[in-house]
């Protein structure tokens, strides 16, 4: 079992935004990222819908991550992608049980435990965590010539 190729390409995003923190065009986006232009371009509607990505317009536009990476987990990425997470789809309001069991099913209640932990696990990883290996790799975390760290 996976994730989605666009929640993957979605943490791939966001990551490559939160690691340059300023603003990039969506081609420079898709470069980076290895996403192609038109994935990109609807990945990142999500995202700014979501409130997780700002976007900005003309010729000096594009794209910013619009809150601290702490303050961005996997879970608020996977979910703005693919909507409130659920390991089974018995669990969701739209796709009722249809033996009537929801109250007594031994499955239900397993795959309701298990989504917890996935979820719980999910809010575990901010990004701000996830992009320090990044950050180092690409020289960011060093002290700047003026003696200060820079972000």
């Amino acid at each position: 079992m996976y994730i989605t190729l666009e929640s993957d390409y979605a943490v791939r995003i966001v990551s490559e935004l939160c690691v340059d923190g300023g603003r990039l065009d969506a081609g420079t986006i898709s470069e980076r990222c290895c996403v192609t232009l038109r994935f990109s371009l609807k990945i990142l509607r999500k995202l700014v819908a979501s409130g997780i990505v700002n976007s900005y317009k003309g010729s000096r536009g594009g794209y910013m991550i619009a809150m601290d990476p702490k303050d961005i987990n996997l879970r608020m990425v996977v979910e703005a992608i693919e909507g409130t997470y659920f390991f089974s789809r018995c669990l969701s309001d739209e796709h009722a049980c249809g033996r009537g069991m929801e109250e007594t099913c031994c499955f239900r209640k397993a795959f309701g435990e298990i989504t917890e932990v996935i979820r719980h696990e999910l809010e575990s990883r901010n990004f701000a965590e996830l992009t320090s290996c990044l950050r180092e790799a690409r020289g960011l975390d060093k002290k700047n010539e003026q003696g200060q760290l820079q972000a």
